[in-house]
């Protein structure tokens, strides 16, 4: 049985927070549908100090916070966004449109259509987040987008110039300087000076992802995607400054960013709770990954590699690094995660920059029903059906409505026999129910 060297918060105190977050979230949305443009102002006041004359940015405003980004800058931001387009055009390109006759005269099919408009919110906060720009307005625009919106908060009471660059480069129509609840809640609900969009993407804090739950039917999401989550699964084959660096390197993210190692060796758990301490005396972030690291953080020893991947099923984590000698094990049994890390030469960190897979992905358990961002997160398969003959008609029709009477529906058996009566020449009184019926019913 998996033996926890270290736990983190009780479940119940996490949902105490949780209750917490959907209270207010509730609150500001209600505002924010209720006054619109004015309760926007008011909270981007109170959060962020931020009062400009229009949230979104005019053409010219574009350009001047984009003269402020160095060249060295706007040549990483190309580059990311290279490797990201590549693998969201690879992704569209698998997606294509069917159609196909499953009986004679009858043809079946679906098209790939991209959502109308789509909302992007950009985390900024501590750590302003330029890579979530390409990975929701890029990805977008690859998928054939017509409007994207993108959102992020002011950094130090002004637009963030590489978020912004990253905003424009990746294909944003209209770019707003607002964070938080109030800038999904306004893309979302609309605004007397912002139109409503189709769909919200993009992470944030435990409060952005509540809104966007609690949005979710009025518009479509992408998926739940709260704070960020790391787990490693390691055994002695790697060493502990390389798996406490990479649990340290996602808890930084916030106070409550779950970091968790799942491990067969009891040495190296051992060996990775020193080394998360020695790390925590010299980490810039540490004020933030400590907090994450004491609260959140997990060291779980296991028998050996199928607890392991057992334990890690359960907890279906967002950023999975796998350091052992079976790696290729873990990606063919693995069904619940967001992104595996294959190998000590790759990491979370290369996955949420640049490396060209989309960062976004499920959290809190979520990885049990949906993946990660995609290309296809912004399309929609929509089926269509035809019938070319008068055989195809009467024989779909007889099928029809036998099935629509042993529910009941004679309204519905009706559709089918109207069909029979005018492709087969066969005469059926309208309302006698379905005349095909074997006789032995």
């Amino acid at each position: 049985m998996a033996e926890y060297l270290k736990r983190g918060k009780p479940a119940d105190e996490r949902a105490e927070d949780d209750a917490r977050v959907r209270a207010t979230v509730e609150g500001i949305l209600g505002d924010i549908e209720a006054r619109g443009d004015a309760a926007v102002r008011e909270l981007s006041a109170k959060f962020d100090g931020y009062e400009p004359a229009a949230f979104r940015l005019t053409p010219s405003e574009i350009e001047a916070a984009m003269s402020r980004v160095t060249t060295r800058e706007m040549e990483d931001i190309r580059f990311a966004q290279t490797q990201i387009r590549r693998f969201a055009e690879a992704q569209k390109a698998s997606m294509r449109d069917i159609e196909v006759e499953t009986m004679p005269g009858v043809i079946l099919g679906h098209r790939n259509i991209p959502v109308n408009s789509v909302g992007c919110y950009v985390p900024g906060g501590k750590f302003p987040m330029v890579a979530s720009a390409h990975m929701s307005v890029l990805t977008a625009k690859v998928a054939g987008v017509k409007r994207i919106v993108a959102s992020a908060p002011p950094v130090n009471g002004a637009p963030h110039p590489a978020i912004v660059a990253a905003m424009h480069e990746g294909g944003a129509d209209e770019i707003l300087v607002l964070g938080g609840v109030q800038a999904v809640g306004a893309m979302a609900l609309g605004t007397e000076s912002i139109a409503p969009v189709d769909m919200l993407v993009g992470p944030g804090n435990a409060f952005v992802a509540e809104a966007k739950r609690q949005l979710f039917g009025r518009v479509g999401i992408d998926l739940f995607a709260g704070p960020t989550e790391t787990m490693v699964i390691a055994d002695d084959t790697v060493d502990a400054e390389l798996v406490a660096t990479d649990l340290l390197g996602q808890a930084e993210h916030g106070y409550n960013s779950p970091a968790c190692l799942i491990t067969n060796s009891r040495k190296l758990a051992e060996a990775t709770l020193a080394e998360v301490e020695r790390l925590l005396q010299i980490l810039p972030t540490a004020e933030t990954a400590r907090v994450s690291w004491e609260e959140y953080g997990d060291v779980i020893l296991c028998a050996d590699h199928d607890e392991m991947l057992k334990v890690s099923e359960e907890m279906a984590y967002e950023h999975v690094q796998v350091m052992t000698d079976r790696d290729d094990w873990y990606l063919e049994n693995m069904t619940n995660y967001g992104a595996l890390f294959l190998g000590p030469r790759t990491n979370g960190a290369n996955g949420d920059k640049v490396i060209g897979t989309n960062h976004t992905r499920p959290t809190k358990r979520a990885g049990r029903y949906t993946g990660g961002r995609w290309g296809g997160k912004f399309i929609k398969p929509h089926s269509y059906q035809r019938g070319r003959t008068d055989a195809a008609a009467r024989l779909v029709g007889e099928y029809g409505s036998r099935l629509c009477m042993r529910e009941g529906f004679v309204g519905h058996a009706e559709q089918c026999n109207i069909r029979v009566r005018r492709y087969g020449g066969v005469n059926v009184p309208y309302g006698e129910g379905a005349p095909y019926r074997d006789a032995a019913e």
